[in-house]
């Protein structure tokens, strides 16, 4: 293959004629504004773009196509072209040149016309934007966006003026609309100036035309005759997009190629149908392992490249209905969007697990005590830390058997105890919660405690509202001992187990009170049963975070005080939440009333 020329002017024709169209395997627009200028401003000064890349249609399109965006091709022309590489810079040029975009108006800065003293020094033939919006009154503001004279003022020839078409008419009416302040009631002098700077605004309108209608866009071009995989292939090596590649975009190709099916179009239709879903990560992502795993497959990309697209397709409705059920399961589990979740790696093995699990029953009850008992072992074993996807792989094949009641060649049936999960991890001890990150940065145990409050309420310090799906984003993670004072002592403050999950924006680490006396005059908890409920809710131990004192002593005797209370607090909220998660893991029920009195009972 060798690159060919074509200059703008014909790109902009095709485009026009509906003669080139995008794969809808492409990305839909990404570029934001000041990529959109510097590659107007490339072509205004002639600089090379790169190797644009087409695919030669025949009798028949290979791939499902669509055409570039806000483009009405004129004319039910045969497509001859799609464009496999280069649609953000055409759709780009095609916009600029149109100056269609919502909320921004793009121009080229001549700086002999700028007579206006509110500017900024701008650089002479840049490319310029200018954000719009809409008042109350339905106009477009800024007004002078759209009044030619306010703009040559301002030396700014709109973009729309360059598109490579005979709009010449269009340009003598911006041009006579943009000089006629200018334009002297008499006098020959006078005249001649006027027509003189009109002229030279035209001729450097016509000068930029000139430019942008031959600039070259050099192409490569593949024969129609090239295979679809091939055509992917090359297209996948040169893509050269910001943003990388997906895996999703090459499984989205290889489903339109074999099914003649629009899996954006499926996505989008699930997204809207099952909302929920897409709290607890990628949609995208989410798609592919729980298709993977419904054919045998491992949940990750070389699962998602070896299963069979046609069957992935004929299963949509079942994986659709398995991550619904999913999202509604963790709701149940308080786990209620993907910063809260623990590890993603249970997601697509809930999902495709519920292809065997009823509707309703008591096989449903039972199936699902044993997902809870998954669901918890994950969060606090270390079996997900490491090789994820074929851990997660090991443990759905077991549970699937449990589920569908097979039976090993001894003719007993697969139980627990087979399940990997079970079987070879423990659960983690209560020392090795001491140590769990703060729950924002992500790690599997840090979000874990918090997803034991989660699970129990967690009621909101100031109002007592209890957590739920439709409150969680407006919960802010605090700290139970005040940052401050821990630092004084020279402590972390930044542990799991000192994280509380509430509604008030006020950064807690502003107290240097004891914890205690900070939470109630800060809330101004009237009862000790108000200030039980709503600590105990999050399984804090009253008593440790109550044991204050750090006034009126040495700075050396405040801080080994500090020191050992809140290790004793830490210490002792491990417990309850390793009580809790016994619980859990056990498929029991937990509430925060229980925990507490089991503990009273305990240290009785």
């Amino acid at each position: 293959m060798e690159a060919r020329n074509r200059n703008l002017k014909d790109w902009y024709g095709k485009i026009q004629r509906g003669e080139i169209k995008l794969p809808r395997f492409q990305r839909h627009e990404v570029w934001d504004r000041q990529r959109i200028s510097s590659l107007i401003e490339t072509v205004v000064h002639d600089l090379p773009l790169g190797i644009t890349l087409t695919l030669e249609v025949g009798d028949k399109e290979k791939f499902i196509s669509r055409f570039l965006e806000t483009t009405t091709p004129k004319e039910n022309q045969r497509v001859l072209e799609h464009l496999l590489d280069g649609q953000q810079r055409l759709t780009a040029l095609w916009r600029a040149f149109h100056n269609n975009y919502d909320w921004e108006t793009y121009f080229i800065y001549l700086k002999d016309f700028d007579n206006y003293d509110g500017d900024k020094d701008q650089t002479d033939m840049s490319a310029f934007f200018r954000g719009r919006y809409i008042k109350n009154n339905g106009e477009k503001y800024p007004i002078w966006c759209d009044d030619p004279a306010q703009c040559l003022q301002r030396g700014y020839i709109p973009t729309h003026l360059l598109k490579p078409e005979d709009i010449q008419s269009e340009i003598d009416e911006w041009l006579s609309k943009a000089t006629a302040p200018r334009e002297p009631e008499g006098g020959k002098d006078e005249l001649k100036a006027f027509y003189d700077f009109q002229k030279k605004v035209s001729d450097r309108i016509k000068d930029l035309r000139s430019i942008i209608a031959n600039y070259n866009l050099p192409y490569l071009s593949l024969p129609s005759e090239t295979d679809k995989s091939v055509a992917l292939d090359v297209f996948i090596k040169m893509n050269t997009n910001s943003k990388p590649l997906s895996q999703y975009d090459v499984i989205v190709a290889e489903v339109e190629s074999v099914m003649g099916s629009s899996l954006h179009d499926l996505q989008d239709a699930l997204d809207k149908k099952h909302s929920a879903v897409g709290r607890y990560g990628e949609l995208s992502d989410m798609i592919l392992t729980t298709s993977a795993l419904l054919q045998g497959a491992l949940p990750n990309q070389r699962g998602a490249w070896d299963m069979d697209k046609k069957v992935m397709v004929e299963k949509w409705d079942i994986m659709e209905t398995g991550l619904n059920r999913m999202a509604e399961f963790l709701r149940i589990e308080g786990i209620y969007d993907r910063e809260r979740l623990p590890t993603n790696a249970v997601l697509a093995v809930i999902a495709a697990l519920y292809e065997d699990i009823p509707e309703s029953g008591d096989k449903r009850g039972q199936d699902e005590l044993l997902l809870k008992k998954y669901l918890w072992y994950a969060f606090f074993t270390d079996r997900y830390e490491n090789s994820a996807a074929t851990h997660a792989f090991s443990d759905f094949t077991a549970l699937k058997r449990i589920i569908n009641g097979e039976r090993k060649e001894n003719g007993t049936k697969y139980a627990e105890t087979d399940v990997p999960i079970f079987a070879d991890h423990r659960l983690v001890e209560k020392e090795e919660l001491l140590d769990a990150e703060w729950p924002k940065r992500g790690t599997i145990r840090g979000r874990a405690v918090l997803a034991v409050a989660c699970r129990l309420g967690a009621l909101d310090f100031s109002t007592g509202e209890r957590l739920d799906a439709s409150n969680i984003q407006q919960r802010h993670y605090h700290h139970l001992y005040p940052d401050a004072l821990l630092k004084e002592a020279e402590i972390n403050s930044y542990l799991a187990l000192n994280c509380a999950l509430i509604s008030d924006k006020t950064n807690m680490t502003i107290g240097r009170k004891d914890p205690l006396k900070y939470l109630k005059d800060r809330y101004e908890w009237t009862t000790e049963e108000i200030v039980s409920e709503r600590l105990q809710s999050h399984l804090v131990p009253i008593p440790e975070l109550a044991n204050g004192g750090y006034e009126g002593i040495t700075d050396s005797v405040r801080k080994d005080k500090i020191k050992k209370d809140f290790d004793q607090f830490l210490r002792r909220r491990a417990e309850f939440v390793m009580n809790a998660v016994r619980l859990l893991v056990a498929g029991r029920q937990i509430s925060a009333s229980i925990m507490f009195q089991e503990h009273v009972k305990e240290d009785a």
